[in-house]
């Protein structure tokens, strides 16, 4: 391959495998909405009765894509009856068994989880689309780099939370770096805020924010809407 025909093989495999993750959170959004449509019976609020079986849906969800380290569902708090259980969220232990992830939901503690500002969640509402978030480092978690895929769901017409996964930095490594590194020049996935994902070389480092206006960089926008991802790459590969 020559440069060029390398790098739109690395933009197509990237929109391709993240296509995949994203077809994958609309369908957990959607068994959810059904779920709970069933469970509600007619009912308003969301009850801790109207959970029942969607601790399921977070586990089948896991097994079923290895790539994800955690997956569930976060209600909106105008949604859920008072008393009622916010969120359900698994993750994959290092065993590889699944558990339950808790989080402190009180108001004023030093790590309380307001996650209804949190972009994953605040503009899946605002704009009734699928969103995805990071790098960041997961202090609730896992204390380390990750992206986080949401889409957003609605009962009886009215929205009602997102459902979605995490994915580790470490573990998007090994899947998407064989295409970044197929490119000649130094090359990253960017995100909507112009911050990288992950690059292949010292270039571009996880987290950093880039200025347009280089004469030796170029853009691409992966075909996947609403995430606003990008693949960024030089003519040559920098040594550091």
């Amino acid at each position: 391959m020559n440069s060029i025909a390398e790098v739109a093989h690395a933009a197509d495999a990237l929109t391709s495998w993240i296509s995949g993750v994203s077809t994958e959170i609309k369908n957990l959004a959607s068994e959810v909405a059904a779920l709970l449509d069933r469970n509600l019976a007619g009912k308003s609020k969301v009850s801790r009765a109207a959970l029942t079986g969607l601790d399921e849906l977070s586990q089948k969800f896991l097994k079923k894509n290895p790539f994800a380290v955690g997956a569930g569902t976060f209600f909106a708090a105008a949604s859920v009856e008072e008393g009622g259980h916010a969120f359900e969220w698994w993750f994959r232990k290092e065993s590889g068994d699944l558990g339950r992830l808790d989080f402190d939901m009180t108001p004023g503690s030093a790590r309380y989880y307001d996650y209804e500002k949190l972009p994953y969640f605040s503009t899946a509402a605002a704009t009734g689309e699928q969103t995805v978030w990071g790098p960041y480092i997961d202090y609730s978690g896992f204390e380390e780099y990750i992206l986080t895929f949401m889409a957003p769901f609605s009962v009886h017409g009215h929205f009602t939370g997102v459902a979605g996964c995490d994915i580790r930095l470490t573990d998007l490594e090994p899947i998407i770096m064989p295409n970044l590194l197929l490119i000649p020049g130094d090359a990253a996935l960017i995100n909507a805020s112009n911050r990288v994902v992950l690059g292949n070389s010292g270039m571009y480092l996880v987290g950093e924010r880039i200025k347009s206006g280089s004469p030796d960089e170029h853009r691409i926008t992966l075909d996947i809407p609403h995430f606003g991802l990008s693949l960024i790459y030089t003519d040559s590969r920098h040594t550091f």
